[in-house]
């Protein structure tokens, strides 16, 4: 029972996403990823609630809501897809070197 949020100030916190989704229920965990090169927030997060019941509450009342100068975008996660390895480029050395 994960719920996508987006359109994340920059600024907000774990504990403040927490702060507002508890409002309808119980927040098992919050995620927050953060960019790999600057450590920066990315803009969005996930939640985990307790039950199917929280999430959608949380859904209904917080899509499209205005929060920290913000309209929030949420809604179910969609769980993640694999991604195929990248092919090509300097990744396969196997031709490395050969002329043709």
């Amino acid at each position: 029972m994960t719920i996508y949020v987006g359109n994340l100030s920059y600024q907000a916190t774990e504990a403040d996403i927490k702060e507002i989704f508890s409002e309808y229920g119980t927040v098992k965990q919050v995620q927050l990823p953060a960019d790999r090169t600057t450590g920066r927030m990315r803009g969005f997060g996930f939640v985990e609630m307790q039950t199917e019941t929280e999430e959608a509450a949380a859904i209904e009342n917080l899509d499209g809501a205005e929060w920290m100068e913000r309209t929030l975008k949420v809604n179910k996660a969609r769980p993640r897809e694999e991604r195929k390895p990248s092919s090509g480029g300097w990744g396969d050395r196997s031709n490395f070197g050969r002329r043709y």
